[in-house]
């Protein structure tokens, strides 16, 4: 607060800000994963495909791959990812998240920034997105207990990681947490100065 007043109302943060275009990208994400566009699995996987390609917060090495992984799928395995992250955004969680895993690590591509990008943008006051960096250095600076990164994404580590920041978002001004995403910018960017 004291290098940017106002928090995510700073002129500098605002910049910032723009760069992510995340009104829009949670816009997108809420219309075109509404649970009744469920019905054309092509069309849901293509939109993924779409999101993860404009994201600003996924990788520009990880976004061609997942457009050619998207591409390379056949019809059973856009059914399953599509199913996958319909229960993900409105049905069992975890059996989404274990469907969108299985369906990554059949092409050698479960990442943490692919598997947590589409759901923090569709509902991203509850969601999380796990950037390698930024959460092992979250764990390590805040020295949160019993919780462990590991490249591998899983279920397990996903919940405890999203409570902690929950935890921490609950305790600070919300100027300081917009939405899960810039919480956790805020947090990487916090550690930066205080290295």
């Amino acid at each position: 607060m004291a290098q940017y007043p106002g928090g995510f109302k700073h002129p500098d943060m605002v910049e910032i800000g723009k760069r992510h275009k995340m009104d829009g990208m949670i816009q997108k994400a809420q219309e075109n994963f509404a649970k009744r566009k469920f019905r054309d699995s092509p069309e849901i996987v293509e939109e993924m495909a779409r999101l993860v390609g404009r994201s600003s917060m996924v990788s520009m090495f990880e976004k061609p791959k997942f457009r050619d992984f998207v591409k390379s799928l056949n019809g059973l395995e856009r059914e399953s990812l599509a199913s996958g992250l319909r229960d993900r955004l409105h049905g069992n969680q975890q059996k989404g998240f274990d469907t969108i895993l299985d369906v990554l690590q059949s092409r050698k591509l479960a990442k943490w920034s692919l598997i947590s990008i589409l759901p923090v943008y569709f509902n991203p006051d509850e969601e999380v997105f796990v950037k390698p960096t930024t959460a092992k250095g979250v764990i390590t600076h805040f020295e949160l207990e019993g919780l462990t990164y590991k490249p591998q994404p899983s279920w397990e580590f996903y919940v405890a990681y999203q409570q902690a920041i929950l935890k921490m978002k609950s305790k600070v001004r919300k100027s300081l947490a917009p939405n899960n995403a810039a919480f956790t910018g805020f947090l990487m960017m916090a550690m930066r100065e205080g290295m």
